[in-house]
């Protein structure tokens, strides 16, 4: 299998970076300059309210929304008596990590588990905070922050409140778990600080392990003297770029090669491998073709059709996407997929198909929230599982944390995905001016008739002896035509006259309703 990663920056104002294997599209990131990216930032914030009813704080950290702090996202280290400073949290000695964090930590048989104190009683208002963004805001909502600091490295993940040295779960291989524990206890990391070795670890030498874990140490002396000089609201640590940071979490053995259009981009990338990865430096390589890097691969017109609501299968069928606020549902039509004039197994094979190209889709689109998908119904339990599992194996190499359901009495599959951070479709589309996002509009009948009754309310106003409606050409028509009658009706009953004025160009919705008196005044009408 032939894997490469393009990564497309030839327009400063957007980076496009796609994971293709085979010719086929499997992963596709995209981050536009003028959109802010916070998720991974580093601040110190200030608390400036608190929500018992929730269990919540609202943080300041600097960037013009306030973050949401939920009690279940606040360290230990906070719960201490007489108040807490930001910098005590980078300065433990406790050789076991005893202060840490109770997330992810193993608790002693019979151990009762640790309960969190209040939100009201752990902070005040004005207290400072060490915080990291973990989500982006979503529409009205602010970021979601955690005082639970995490700071990426190539194969280690340091982890300042863990105190511990731990493997991440992904790596289900239990020798090669002991491997790695063992090779990182070897290098003696710092006692009170807490490392996990991610999956691009896996068969690294402990050469290689150790430059991390180096850099990483680097790193953490930098914040720290950030956070003891620096008076919040501020920044104290801000993640790389997209190219370094999609690199450095995605980049593995597997990938042939890695194309980039842009020069000094190359370079910052090279420059980034040389110092952590210097054995694939060679893997890089500027593309300096005429023929754009994305339309070489046909990614353009692939990047198209994942923004469309039907997906068609290659093999007949096709699923349907939609997205609403709370949830995304996904259907699965059969089309003209037929195997051997049997129902059942015709349902089976689309819904095998279906299960790889949801799963995708998903990572395309990069859905999150709840997912329902209707898949087509099965007698068979043997079939229902077998659809099941194609859908697990399938999401098993995405990034963001899963989980999926068995099928539900009525066949739907529910399945949640990770949010961190808007959708693909978000990103690129902003809702339509005429229908609010909502897909449809009034047709010029509908609108019509509303005019009709408001001119029936603006009637029995004795003030009024003048009105005019401003709507579009087919509404105007409309009125003119079909509704001439009673246009002429309302003039008599109300001693009004009714001006409609038909106007090109605007929304189907468009409705300018004024009305005067008799001395040219305007008179102020709400419907409703």
């Amino acid at each position: 299998m032939k894997q490469e990663m393009l990564i497309n920056v030839a327009q400063p104002e957007e980076c496009r970076i796609a994971i293709v294997e085979d010719g086929v599209l499997e992963e596709l990131y995209v981050e536009r300059t003028a959109q802010d990216n916070y998720v991974g930032n580093i601040y110190k914030g200030v608390v400036i309210n608190l929500e018992p009813s929730i269990q919540a704080a609202f943080v300041d950290f600097g960037v013009g929304r306030n973050g949401f702090l939920h009690v279940s996202d606040v360290e230990p280290q906070y719960f201490r008596q007489g108040g807490f400073k930001p910098e005590d949290a980078v300065e433990r000695d406790d050789a076991d990590g005893s202060n840490g964090p109770s997330r992810g930590r193993q608790r002693r048989p019979g151990a009762r588990p640790r309960v969190k104190p209040p939100i009201q009683d752990i902070l005040r208002r004005g207290d400072e905070v060490l915080v990291q963004v973990t989500k982006e805001g979503i529409g009205t909502k602010g970021p979601t922050l955690s005082t639970y600091i995490s700071i990426p490295g190539r194969y280690l993940v340091l982890m300042p409140a863990l105190g511990r040295v731990g493997v991440s779960r992904k790596i289900e291989d239990e020798s090669v778990r002991i491997k790695l524990r063992d090779v990182m206890l070897e290098l003696n990391p710092p006692k009170g600080l807490g490392f996990i070795v991610r999956t691009a670890g896996i068969d690294r030498t402990k050469k290689e392990l150790s430059r991390d874990l180096a850099y990483l140490l680097r790193l953490w002396k930098v914040i720290v003297r950030r956070i003891k000089k620096s008076a919040g609201p501020t920044d104290i640590y801000e993640e790389s770029d997209m190219i370094i940071r999609t690199i450095r979490d995605i980049f593995s053995n597997d990938v042939d090669t890695i194309f980039i259009d842009e020069k000094s981009a190359y370079e910052r990338a090279r420059e980034f491998l040389q110092l952590v990865m210097p054995r694939h430096v060679n893997r890089l390589q500027l593309y300096e073709g005429k023929e754009p890097l994305f339309h070489r691969y046909h990614l353009d017109e692939e990047i198209a059709k994942i923004q469309r609501r039907t997906v068609p299968l290659r093999q007949g069928g096709s699923i349907v996407i939609d997205q609403t606020e709370a949830l995304v549902a996904i259907d699965v039509n059969s089309g003209s997929f037929r195997i051997d004039d049997s129902a059942e197994e015709s349902a089976y094979q689309i819904n095998l198909i279906a299960a790889k190209e949801i799963a995708r889709q998903i990572r395309l689109r990069d859905l999150g929230g709840v997912v329902v998908n209707d898949f087509i119904d099965m007698r068979m339990e043997k079939h229902r599982r077998g659809v099941e599992r194609a859908l697990r194996d399938a999401m098993k190499r995405d990034r963001a944390r899963t989980k999926i359901l068995r099928t539900s009495p009525f066949g739907l599959v529910e399945m949640t995905r990770q949010r961190i951070r808007p959708g693909l479709k978000r990103n690129v589309y902003s809702d339509c001016p005429a229908c609010r996002g909502s897909g449809v509009v009034k047709t010029p009948e509908s609108m019509a008739i509303e005019v009709v009754r408001y001119l029936m309310l603006a009637a029995q106003n004795p003030a009024v002896v003048k009105v005019s409606v401003s709507v579009t050409d087919e509404v105007a028509d409309y009125l003119s035509n079909k509704k001439r009658r009673e246009l002429a009706r309302l003039e008599d009953e109300g001693q009004m006259t009714v001006q409609v004025l038909g106007i090109k160009g605007v929304t189907p919705e468009h409705l300018i309703f004024e009305c005067w008196d008799k001395e040219g005044r305007e008179v102020k009408f709400t419907p409703y």
